[in-house]
C-alpha cells in the first residue's frame, strides 16, 4: 500500500516533462558553451592554490592521517 500515490506523483511530473514547452535560448547557449572574459578566468588559466582558505586545514589533517 502506499504506492499509488507515488505512481500518480510520477506520472504527473512525466507528463509535465512530455508536454511542457521549452524555449531554449540557443545564442546564450553558445555564449555559455564558447565562454566570455569577462565571466571569469578561462580554462586555460591557472588558479591559485592560495585561492582557498581552507587548504592548510586540509594538509594538516592530511598529515595527521598518515
Amino acid at each position: 500500500m502506499g504506492r499509488g500515490r507515488a505512481k500518480a506523483k510520477q506520472t504527473k511530473v512525466a507528463r509535465e516533462l512530455k508536454y511542457r514547452e521549452f524555449n531554449t535560448d540557443f545564442s546564450e547557449l553558445q555564449r555559455e558553451l564558447h565562454g566570455d572574459e569577462a565571466d571569469g578566468p578561462s580554462a586555460t588559466e591557472e588558479v591559485e592554490e592560495d585561492d582557498d582558505p581552507y587548504a592548510d586545514v586540509y594538509d594538516d589533517e592530511a598529515a595527521n592521517h598518515r
